[in-house]
């Protein structure tokens, strides 16, 4: 029944965009390219999720297909609304022209008025632009998202202390070496004292990060550089052939960790120490709301005090209500990703922050406290699915701990 009810949805857009198309010009020419841009759109999305066997390879051009598609149903959903609006007008006044007609007359359905139809064409062009322009320019527009964060309880000699923050690297789904290096070196720019990861390496298995190990290995911090996994590192969102192969990819996934020289933590803790005073960094395995449980927190916190000033690594940031907020430790500071913004949104600064996501995750972007204890999502470095961004840009966060003064 759903699938009865998509292709009816598409075949009602198909049929409006092209009455839009029809009305503003009687150029056959035009009418039969639109039909076959149409045509080539869906057989290759068809083409590659149906046909095509997913690898590093073949992994980027679906993330194509998939974003021309989702582009062109935008663009046919604005125009279909506008022209439903129209029928809106001319089925009433069809129907009272019908009951008013003189003997003899031929009753017409109101022709379609061609300014409305170009009103469409340029409201859909919008988003469609958008859509396009985050495919080639916005996901790759890496900012950097500086915040400043004051402890009462922080250990002083972790005054100033900086931490940079990446997460959702998605690295099966790049296609520009010198785009990703550009963000690579933007995260060593920073000069941070540590860096964390905090999860979604791949998107379905371990074969899409190995011809990026050379490039993510340049991360380096004094104090290392520390990762979790995300919801798609364990490769549930793929088939497997035998639970034993599916057992060595997150086996190879573990071992890529330590080329990239980054210490994976599983539910388990290391402690930084400087002039004989320590921050603890916990890092618990994936933990969400809808999706996989492995994380324990408990477990993770076994060989951390509750005095000692935390960082938790949790990659979706559910987590931090349902089980951060509530437990006996305080928590100072929660880092989580997971959301990508939904990779579409509004954000000015002081004005406006939405995205269709915040229907989906309370805390979705950005700072959030609650009783002392603070939460960072982090927007993701890389995509999925649609491969773009647009107002959602990828970012790297970087938090000072400051020492409170009160």
């Amino acid at each position: 029944m759903r699938w009865i009810i998509t292709i009816g949805l598409l075949l009602v857009f198909q049929w409006y965009s092209f009455q839009a198309v029809k009305t503003v010009t009687t150029h056959k020419w035009v009418w039969m390219v639109y039909f076959l841009l149409v045509v080539l759109i869906v057989g290759n999305l068809l083409l590659y999720t149906l046909y095509l066997d997913r690898t590093p390879t073949t992994e980027p051009r679906l993330m194509y297909a998939i974003g021309f598609f989702i582009s062109l149903f935008v663009f046919q959903a604005v125009l279909t609304l506008v022209l439903i609006g129209e029928d809106v007008l001319r089925i009433p006044q069809a129907i009272y022209s019908y009951f008013t007609k003189l003997p003899g007359q031929i009753q017409f359905m109101p022709s379609r008025r061609s300014f409305v139809s170009k009103i469409a064409l340029g409201l859909a062009a919008i988003p469609l632009t958008s859509l396009l322009y985050g495919m080639y320019k916005g996901k790759y527009r890496y900012r950097v998202l500086a915040y400043e964060l004051e402890y009462d309880d922080l250990p002083p000699a972790f005054d100033g202390f900086k931490i940079t923050q990446i997460s959702d690297i998605h690295s099966g789904s790049f296609d520009n070496v010198n785009k990703v290096n550009y963000g690579i070196d933007l995260i060593n720019k920073q000069q941070s004292d540590v860096v964390f990861f905090t999860g979604d390496l791949v998107n379905n298995k371990t074969s899409e990060v190995l011809p990026w190990i050379p490039h993510f290995q340049k991360i380096t911090a004094p104090h290392g550089v520390y990762s979790i996994l995300g919801n798609h590192d364990y490769g549930d969102y793929t088939r497997w052939d035998t639970p034993e192969e599916k057992k060595a990819n997150i086996e190879a996934l573990y071992e890529a960790h330590k080329a990239l020289g980054w210490e994976l933590l599983l539910n388990e803790s290391r402690l930084i120490e400087k002039e004989g005073q320590r921050l603890a960094v916990v890092g618990v395995e994936n933990w969400g709301s809808g999706f996989k449980q492995a994380g324990d927190l408990d477990k993770a916190l076994e060989n951390v005090a509750a005095e000692d000033f935390k960082v938790l690594l949790s990659h979706d940031p559910s987590h931090w209500e349902a089980k951060v907020l509530p437990h006996p430790f305080p928590i100072q500071l929660t880092l989580s990703g997971h959301t990508h913004g939904m990779q579409f949104g509004i954000e000015i600064p002081g004005w406006i922050k939405w995205s269709p996501v915040k229907w989906r995750y309370k805390q979705w972007a950005g700072i959030y406290e609650q009783e002392k204890q603070r939460l960072n999502v982090n927007r993701g470095f890389g995509y999925l699915a649609y491969p773009g961004r647009v107002g959602i840009w990828p970012e790297i966060s970087v938090i000072t701990l400051k020492k409170g003064r009160s």
